[in-house]
């Protein structure tokens, strides 16, 4: 949700400026809001170094050789250049694994062109990676209207067994041409006593602001057996012009296509260019993915009827909408269908006796965005899931058996607060907002928007599964938590936060080095003032590892070191550990 508001503007590092608004209009994003506010009042004032970047050098660079500017991680694969976008496999059940894979069948046949003939091609699966023990084989078909993606579903599989797959063309020009060969797992039998589970848990991965160093860690610990299945909570690509969003000193590496996107060939050119990233690529071969969408896959806070993210310009909402959730469908491999053609990709997945995993899809359904106001935000009609949702996850978490509950949210469940504040400081935040937010949420675009939804569901936690044995998965803000979900007087979950890739946190927007004394302030701020929340980074960039076991979780996050410089290293961070009842160090 963006403010426009008289005076301030917190803005976007790199932001090219153009759009056009009124004398004194400044404009201050959902997540701006909240960063404005934890830094507001500060005595550090950083320079700007932010970088610009010309309409004439991204132009140039998306016409530049890739590989020559990106060594030494180049961009696609001489071998395998007819399967330049790599293979991936996602949503793993017992009994099969969707596996996905693009065709190039010719140079014009670029992601989004519409262009080149349909290909037949086989698909493989074997138990071994030279595929001499075959386990399951058959042909799908590449063609333009998907954008010659291929998702295939090979039923037939063992439960809990390593696989390994590969594509060949069939006919035409490339026939024999093969691909890369993934890896992956199916999930255990539903009756299977599973001991452990590792989950790689990610989201926000901005191509402009860095390189995906952390897509790299996680591929070498799913190659190495340390990682079961990569979780991605959503903005796996961002919609906005070459510019308009970057890193602490501009643009690392631009968009393609530089231009904001908004039509079906746009959606489709985009993931192609962030498909051809090798880290991403290999973290995808790695590893089954599961995956649900946030906002930024269609545009800025988008809701049921439109978002902050598209105007006029942008043409109708409804066809945008529609070109982004099925460029989404088509490149990456999860089993849904779009909500506008009667389908949903909120699902559940199930691991043995151990855990079911429920991801949900949070911006389909929501009602109108969120105010600020405690009257409109607790209005008991406002809904974040939706009734048909709702009554899914209501119906999966009254039967559920497994001895751990995960629920894939991707924006953020527990309470933010601002208690306590600084009387300056108060007064600087009403000025803003135009009344005491002392105690008020100050981020309606997550749960705190949608209180009604939130009670709800809570009070079925505390009803149904007392011993507080339930995990929320979360991304979106950018930063490190871990909290204690507390409905009245009782821990009824915890909630796990995954940092960002590469967007933009505190220290981007400040121009300051991470963990600057800014930063630390407004962390020692939120622990004091928010009982519930025992760990909180506002700096760091990378994933966290969730680790199941059925006496409790543990959490690790994962940090880059510097996410603006080609394999940077990435080093254990803090580590918490929930039994049910608490969240611990």
């Amino acid at each position: 949700m963006n403010f426009w508001l008289p005076g301030l503007r917190i803005r976007r590092p790199g932001r090219i400026l153009g759009a056009v608004r009124q004398p004194g209009e400044r404009r201050i994003t959902r997540r701006g809001l909240l960063q404005g506010t934890l830094i507001a009042g500060a005595a550090v004032a950083a320079p700007s170094s932010l970088a610009r970047v010309r309409a004439s050098d991204i132009q140039a660079y998306a016409d530049a050789d890739l590989d020559a500017l990106h060594a030494p991680h180049p961009y696609g694969d001489g071998e395998h250049h007819v399967f330049m976008h790599g293979v991936a496999s996602g949503d793993p059940v017992p009994n099969s694994v969707i596996l996905w894979t693009r065709v190039t069948p010719a140079p014009e046949c670029v992601p989004g062109s519409g262009l080149g003939p349909d290909v037949l091609v086989r698909w493989e699966v074997a138990t071994d990676p030279e595929f001499t023990q075959l386990a399951r084989a058959g042909t799908a078909t590449a063609g333009a209207a998907r954008d010659h993606t291929v998702h295939v579903d090979p039923f037939g599989l063992q439960p809990d067994t390593v696989y390994h797959y590969r594509f060949t063309v069939l006919d035409g020009e490339h026939a024999g041409r093969m691909s890369r060969t993934g890896r992956t797992r199916t999930a255990p039998a539903d009756g299977a006593g599973v001991e452990k589970l590792t989950l790689a848990v990610c989201s926000c991965a901005n191509f402009e602001a860095g390189y995906f160093s952390a897509y790299s860690d996680i591929a070498r610990r799913a190659e190495a057996g340390e990682i079961d299945i990569v979780v991605h909570m959503g903005d796996y690509i961002y919609e906005y012009a070459s510019g308009e969003y970057a890193g602490k000193y501009g643009v690392v590496r631009p968009h393609v296509p530089t231009w904001e996107i908004r039509t079906l060939a746009d959606y489709r050119s985009r993931y192609g260019h962030y498909r051809r990233d090798v880290e991403l690529q290999d973290a995808h071969a790695a590893a089954p993915w599961v995956v649900t969408w946030d906002d930024h896959e269609v545009a800025n806070d988008f809701w049921s009827g439109g978002a902050e993210g598209h105007t006029a310009f942008h043409g109708d909402w409804a066809t945008r909408k529609d070109a982004a959730m099925q460029a989404y469908l088509e490149w990456l491999p999860v089993r849904g269908t779009s909500p506008s053609r009667g389908g949903h990709i909120y699902r559940t997945l199930r691991f043995g006796t151990l855990a079911e995993l429920h991801m949900l899809d949070l911006r389909s359904y929501r009602s109108a965005p969120g105010m600020i106001q405690p009257a409109a935000r607790n209005a008991p009609d406002r809904t974040i899931m939706g009734s048909e949702q709702f009554e899914w996850l209501s119906g999966r978490l009254a039967t559920a058996t497994t001895t751990w509950n995960l629920i894939g949210t991707s924006v953020m469940m527990a309470p933010l607060n601002l208690v306590h504040i600084d009387q300056g400081l108060r007064q600087q935040l009403m000025q803003m907002v135009g009344l005491d937010v002392a105690g008020t949420p100050v981020n309606v675009d997550q749960w705190d928007g949608y209180v009604a939804d939130r009670d709800r569901l809570l009070d079925q936690l505390a009803a149904q599964h007392p011993d507080g044995r339930t995990v929320f998965l979360t991304g979106d803000i950018h930063s490190e938590w871990a909290n204690h979900i507390w409905h009245g007087d009782r821990i009824v979950a915890a909630e796990l936060v995954c940092s960002s890739i590469t967007a933009a946190n505190v220290d981007e927007f400040l121009g300051a080095a991470e963990d600057n004394p800014v930063s630390q302030t407004a962390e020692r701020h939120v622990l004091a003032h928010n009982r519930h929340i025992s760990h909180v980074d506002l700096d760091a960039h990378g994933y966290a590892l969730l680790t199941v076991r059925p006496a409790g979780v543990e959490m690790s996050w994962q940090r880059v070191l510097d996410v603006t410089v080609a394999g940077s290293p990435v080093v254990a961070g803090p580590r918490m550990r929930y039994d049910g009842a608490l969240v611990t160090s």
